[in-house]
């Protein structure tokens, strides 16, 4: 346990024995405390959130609770359940744009491609090189696999769950298939959905659910799964430099999937989707903002331009403007409500759309 008296807040690493002992009593440990209370790894006790509620609720407890830790959707479920009421839940994901900064125009190329290539976690963002950012990313994904999914209560042997998780990487921006799947691991269908179901509980995931309507279409109904973080994609598709990354046949997919998650980070919106018919036409992303709805396609490409598949999910979707992402530096019209967008200024877009 760690206290320090400028900050009024007190640590507690529940990694640490001496911190697991100070917290085999728990309410005793905790209910002298003021001010904030750290608790840190809080996935390795969760028995603690039936003595945060009694502690809550007592009058006169003047202790603020911090806990952190790795997420798995049975640990969210009972701190909702135990806590009602009393807790509030963040997500926290990697940097994103419109937290890395760049202090001028001529460095903003830089550094977004940095964070593609390198993904948001801390340590590999922040890596002295690009060496230390692949070797930090391929420890993450060991001890994930090895450590954390088993604190998480999952029995999935580690190797299991990697062949799997690097089919993901490999489908990366495409249609689930739950058959293609279970054929390709050897297991029922239920079985690679509940694979499926751990990785995006954990966030390593994101499954992006269809958006359909009566439109008189056939539409897609299958999600779409992309890895949230584009440095631990590139690791398991091995991928180790911006070189190899540019040569690579999912290099759009994964320009794709990073904008995408730069937009939602930034937009901080759960109403996301994608939108797809079997007629060919597509959206690569629906946001639903203030009650009305946004496009937004993602080009790996020097110049787009408008399709026909824009302009039937303009028409067909109802869209108050479409926005087409690319990597280049320049922001331009297309037509009354469709602009190409540099992924640069994904963050003023979110401040526009009002969130």
């Amino acid at each position: 346990m760690v206290a320090t008296s400028e900050s009024d807040a007190t640590l507690f690493d529940l990694e640490s024995a001496v911190d697991q002992r100070r917290l085999s009593v728990p309410e005793q440990a905790l209910a002298p405390l003021a001010g904030l209370v750290i608790i840190d790894e809080i996935q390795r006790s969760p028995s603690l959130f039936e003595t945060l509620r009694v502690l809550l609720d007592r009058p006169g407890q003047t202790g603020r609770f911090l806990l952190l830790g790795s997420a798995s959707p049975t640990l969210v479920r009972s701190a909702s359940e135990t806590l009602a009421g009393r807790v509030g839940i963040v997500d926290l994901a990697g940097f994103h744009l419109g937290e890395v900064g760049y202090p001028d125009s001529a460095s903003a190329s830089t550094v977004w491609r940095s964070l593609w290539q390198r993904g948001g976690f801390p340590r590999s963002y922040l890596a002295p090189d690009d060496s230390a950012s692949v070797l930090w990313r391929q420890s993450f994904v060991r001890t994930f696999l090895e450590r954390d999914i088993p604190q998480l209560g999952i029995s999935i042997p580690a190797e299991t769950l990697r062949r799997f998780w690097t089919m993901v990487a490999h489908y990366h921006g495409e249609i689930w298939n739950a058959s293609e799947f279970a054929r390709a691991m050897g297991a029922t269908q239920p079985v690679a959905r509940r694979y499926l179901d751990i990785l995006a509980g954990a966030h390593m995931v994101r499954v992006l659910p269809p958006w359909y309507e009566n439109l008189k279409k056939r539409q897609v109904k299958a999600p779409k799964i992309y890895v949230r973080d584009t440095g631990l994609l590139h690791e398991l598709l091995g991928l180790p430099s911006s070189a190899a990354l540019a040569g690579h046949p999912k290099v759009g997919a994964s320009f794709e999937g990073f904008a995408i998650e730069q937009l939602i980070a930034c937009a901080n919106l759960r109403s996301t989707y994608f939108w797809s018919t079997h007629g060919g036409a597509e959206l690569d992303l629906l946001m639903i903002a203030g009650g009305k709805r946004y496009g937004f396609e993602f080009k790996y490409a020097d110049a787009p331009g408008t399709t026909r598949s824009m302009r039937i999910a303009m028409q067909d979707l109802n869209l108050t403007h479409l926005w087409v992402v690319y990597p280049g530096d320049e922001a331009y019209d297309l037509d009354e409500r469709i602009s190409v967008l540099p992924v640069v200024d994904l963050p003023t877009v979110a401040s526009t759309l009002g969130v």
